[in-house]
């Protein structure tokens, strides 16, 4: 069966990614994947987190934080309920692990970066978008601290992306979209290094449970869609 917009089953929405949209922060992108847009910004402080401070630990912390705004999506969402969204809690810490996979934190020294991804617009894949873009960010942020002297080796040991993979219709599909992912039997996020190893895989069976050979060729779908930003964000970031 067709896909809604006439994708192949492989095929990924197009992508683009602009970087210093913000003149404040360290590190900056704007992700567009499909309809779906993400600002991610990197901020540094020159301190580690008060947890590691009290604990005598050694090294730096990469930590995100993830909203949508108001309008991002069908129906307004006030802001106090952002402010209690738990769904906004967890992709955070989702960004955060996959930014700290790909980060030697001894390296990073005694600073703290943290990574806000705030969804413009959503059509899908918000959170692999954010983890994405935010790699960019911090990318852009770390190269700061290079030139101010603060860290002597770059601490980024990688790269990183992240994509939406699932089970739509009976069919294995790449990237879902708003559409895709509502009526997924079958709904999965990959994230996956530079190495093509994977960081972390969240699959879901919607509708029914999945098999081992499904969640297989979903790897593959995934990995080789990550590469594929992957080669993106090495474009962008030249």
């Amino acid at each position: 069966m067709m896909r809604p917009s006439a994708r192949k089953n492989d095929q990924m929405r197009p992508v683009s990614m602009e970087t210093g949209v913000n003149k404040w922060a360290e590190g900056s992108c704007l992700i567009k994947i499909g309809g779906t847009q993400v600002l991610c910004t990197a901020s540094i402080e020159l301190n580690q987190p008060l947890w590691k401070r009290l604990q005598n630990k050694t090294g730096g912390w990469v930590t995100a934080e993830y909203s949508m705004l108001p309008r991002a999506n069908g129906t307004r969402k006030t802001r106090d309920a952002m402010m209690r969204d738990h769904r906004n809690a967890e992709i955070s810490r989702l960004i955060g692990r996959a930014m700290r996979s790909v980060v030697d934190m001894e390296k990073l020294g005694r600073h703290t970066i943290t990574i806000d991804c705030d969804v413009i617009q959503a059509d899908g894949g918000t959170r692999c978008a954010s983890i994405t873009g935010g790699y960019v960010a911090l990318v852009l942020a770390v190269r700061k601290l290079l030139d101010m002297g603060r860290v002597h080796e770059n601490p980024i040991r990688d790269y990183v992306a992240a994509v939406s993979a699932g089970l739509w219709n009976g069919e294995l599909i790449l990237d879902l979209d708003f559409e895709e992912d509502c009526a997924a039997e079958m709904d999965s996020n990959f994230v996956v290094a530079g190495n093509g190893d994977f960081v972390e895989i969240q699959s879901t069976g919607e509708q029914h449970p999945f098999n081992r050979d499904q969640i297989e060729k979903l790897m593959d779908l995934a990995r080789d869609g990550c590469q594929r930003l992957i080669q993106l964000q090495k474009q962008v970031l030249e």
